[in-house]
């Protein structure tokens, strides 16, 4: 028997006891030296780091597989997208479920603040912002650590930036300035803090912040991007030297290829904004060398759209247009470039040649593929809206005037015209086919019943097919609407009865071989000179001549109504065109030409006094006299457009005082039967009382003291005339009342 055999059960309950003893040291709630290093070492290895590697991890793959957007201000740091989150969602998921872990079983570990952190970064990837704000806050207000308290607030002050809260992450931003921050937590609040006045668009303070963070950064991918963005701002801010300054830096930062070319293209749009001579003269040979580099082949729209530009600014525009339809030729598949080169083009039509409707097909092709979220694409929509209304008011005077003149032409020789219109389309739909067939054979090999080959190598970009063109696709859709109007995709689009607007051939792509459009004058009528400008609506390729010329001889306006009809949309159109010349293309040059066009064909026009006063207000803005304004004082010296014209007088006490006691006594002629004495005291006051607060009362008095002594109809008319003079009169539901009630008085006379 063992000397040890009579003491088993005491052996026993010692290791036992040691056991118990050692688990209850170890319980995440013990504050004893054996439990927190326990814990500490578990939470470590068997959480903390793998949550955060794994969000490490999460973080590259964005970051490599960023798609960057060179045409416009890069963010300076990558901004939280849900969509692109996706294929690492799972990763960070179970990075959270690692980093859970620590709170969950090891409280008393010092990697506790860490494991909230990581929670936090995760949840601000995955865009989950209102939890990751609570994370961070959390921390903050309960972290024992100052370091890691403040990279929570960092943290925080990154998630208010992606939530668009920028009051409050400006709050934090404040608040961390004053705190003894460490290196990491001072170079990871600097760009984050650039970043917030990036997104506010305080260029020039995000600039200055990145400048101040580069020394402590290491040479690299992520640091020469930086560099590259910094370029950007002072470029945006109107410091090109500076800007080519952190584009050299870039290529110093060991950049990836895409980064070091379009540094070097940044900088040889900087060096044509500085002036430097040498460098600009340097830069045909650097085109060249980058055109002919093999290793740019995917990237010579690029390379072309910057020589665009570099023309554009030196002000030849014809060279400027040249090069920004290579670079859309040479784009390939590839069409990040397009719609931005597409909106230079259009810029160019539309501020340097006010060519609009050529400007309005750029504009439309850009839009249909430039991404919504793009800064430029409200701004864009806008205006295309303005080119989209400039189009049609135009289209409208065209065609009517086109119809008009052949409703005047001798029968025989309109059937002559409309003959030759006919045959000239029927040999235009010819070609077009043929096209379309070279085009399709080509790029099936042959082959028609292979679908059409968009990508075909062997195809130039112009002779794609036209559903990969967005050039053709707009022009194709806007024939469409030209020719046929607004139809709904349904059966028998083409019947003769369905109603569809007519206009005249519509405006080529210059890219496809059309010259640019006439500079058409306001004043100029459109004569239906070749079978083109011919209104061919409503025709199909397999209609019979006799149908379509019957077709067409249905849109001609030969009796008084249908010339009523066009005479009153030409009226309304012109007067659209004349203001909007006036406010939204601001070419006051333009709009005096469209509004005198419209007094001498339609001298009778309702909107007169506005016409008169925007004539006077255009010739003034251009430095021009004219006698508009006395016209308008002379014709219409009670209408507000008198008043605003310089009628006005100034509204001191004693004019106020003088103009109550006008009207007093005006108003006590019209109590007093005396209408006609007090509507010949009330018309020629009424300019004595202009700007004073007792002018639109007069107004109306006067109104009442014509229908008293000069009828129904008079009256009628110069309600009318008190809606359209004081639209801004507290009197106006009192006149809509008046209007009802005359309007009745009418009818029963009826």
């Amino acid at each position: 028997m063992s000397r040890y055999s009579g003491n088993s059960p005491f052996l026993f309950l010692t290791v036992f006891a040691s056991l118990t003893g050692g688990l209850v040291s170890c319980s995440q709630y013990s504050a004893k030296p054996v439990s927190k290093g326990y814990h500490n070492l578990t939470a470590h290895f068997n959480a903390y780091v793998i949550a955060r590697d794994q969000i490490n991890q999460a973080e590259q793959v964005l970051f490599t597989n960023r798609q960057e957007n060179y045409n416009q201000l890069m963010p300076i740091l990558l901004p939280v997208d849900s969509m692109l989150i996706q294929p690492v969602k799972p990763q960070l998921d179970d990075a959270i479920k690692k980093a859970s872990l620590i709170p969950e079983r090891h409280q008393n570990s010092k990697w506790l603040d860490n494991a909230y952190i990581l929670i936090g970064r995760a949840r601000l990837l995955k865009q989950d912002l209102p939890n990751a704000i609570e994370v961070f806050k959390y921390v903050n207000t309960k972290g024992t650590n100052d370091n890691d308290k403040h990279t929570a607030l960092v943290g925080l002050m990154r998630a208010y930036i992606e939530a668009s809260d920028y009051t409050n992450a400006l709050n934090v931003a404040e608040y961390l300035r004053t705190q003894p921050l460490n290196k990491s937590n001072t170079r990871d609040f600097y760009i984050v803090k650039a970043y917030l006045h990036e997104r506010q668009g305080e260029y020039a303070t995000a600039a200055g912040i990145l400048d101040a963070t580069f020394p402590v950064l290491k040479k690299g991918e992520s640091t020469a991007r930086l560099h590259l963005i910094a370029g950007q701002l002072y470029d945006l801010i109107g410091q090109p030297a500076r800007a080519v300054d952190r584009y050299r830096q870039v290529l110093r930062s060991h950049p990836t290829y895409d980064q070091s070319f379009y540094a070097n293209l940044y900088a040889i749009q900087s060096n044509g904004l500085t002036g430097d001579q040498k460098r600009m003269a340097q830069s045909a040979e650097t085109f060249e060398k980058l055109l002919n580099d093999r290793k740019n082949s995917d990237l010579k729209d690029k390379v072309y759209f910057t020589m665009g530009l570099l023309e554009a600014r030196s002000g030849r525009i014809n060279q400027a247009i040249k090069y920004y339809s290579q670079s859309i030729q040479a784009a390939g598949a590839n069409t990040t470039q397009i719609p931005y080169t597409y909106l230079e083009i259009g810029k160019l039509y539309f501020e340097k040649k006010a060519d609009y409707e050529h400007a309005k097909v750029y504009y439309d092709s850009a839009l249909a593929l430039l991404p919504k979220q793009s800064p430029d694409y409200a701004a864009l929509l806008t205006r295309k809206k303005t080119l989209d209304n400039f189009v049609q008011y135009r289209t409208t005077i065209r065609t009517d005037d086109s119809l008009l003149t052949l409703a005047k032409m001798d029968p025989s020789a309109l059937d002559k015209l409309l003959d030759r219109a006919i045959a000239q389309r029927a040999k235009e739909d010819k070609a077009q086919a043929a096209l379309a067939q070279q085009i399709v054979d080509r790029a099936t090999g042959g082959n028609s019943n292979a679908v059409p080959g968009a990508t075909n190598s062997n195809l130039q970009p112009a002779e794609r097919w036209t559903l990969y063109n967005p050039i053709a696709l707009s022009q194709g859709k806007q024939e469409f609407s030209v020719r046929w109007g607004n139809r709904q995709l349904e059966d028998n689009w083409r019947r003769n009865n369905k109603e569809a607007s007519v206009a005249m051939a519509p405006v080529n792509s210059p890219l496809n071989g059309a010259s640019p459009a006439n500079s058409l004058t306001p004043n100029t009528t459109l004569l239906p000179s070749d079978a083109n400008a011919i209104p061919v609506a409503l025709t199909g390729p397999a209609a019979s001549q006799k149908g379509q010329k019957d077709a067409m001889m249905n849109k001609i306006p030969f009796t008084k109504e249908a010339q009523s009809g066009a005479n009153q949309r030409i009226e309304n159109a012109l007067y659209k065109l004349g203001k909007l010349y006036k406010f939204d293309l601001n070419q006051p040059a333009d709009a005096i030409p469209t509004f005198e066009q419209l007094l001498t064909r339609y001298p009778n026009i309702l909107q007169k006094p506005e016409i008169y006063y925007l004539l006077h207000l255009s010739n003034e803005q251009i430095g021009k006299s004219s006698a508009w304004k006395d016209k308008l004082l002379a014709e219409y010296p009670n209408t507000s457009y008198a008043r605003l014209a310089g009628k006005a007088v100034a509204q001191t006490s004693g004019s106020e005082a003088q103009a109550l006691k006008t009207y007093t006594d005006i108003y006590e002629l019209y109590k007093a039967n005396n209408s006609i004495e007090a509507l010949t005291r009330a018309e020629s006051a009424l300019g004595s009382v202009a700007g004073t607060q007792l002018e639109d009362k007069l107004a109306l008095l006067r109104v009442m003291l014509l229908g008293k002594v000069k009828g129904v109809d008079i009256y009628r008319q110069a309600l009318t005339e008190f809606v359209r003079d004081y639209p801004a009169s507290q009197l106006l539901p009192h006149v809509k009342e008046m209007q009802a009630a005359a309007d009745q008085i009418t009818a029963k006379r009826k």
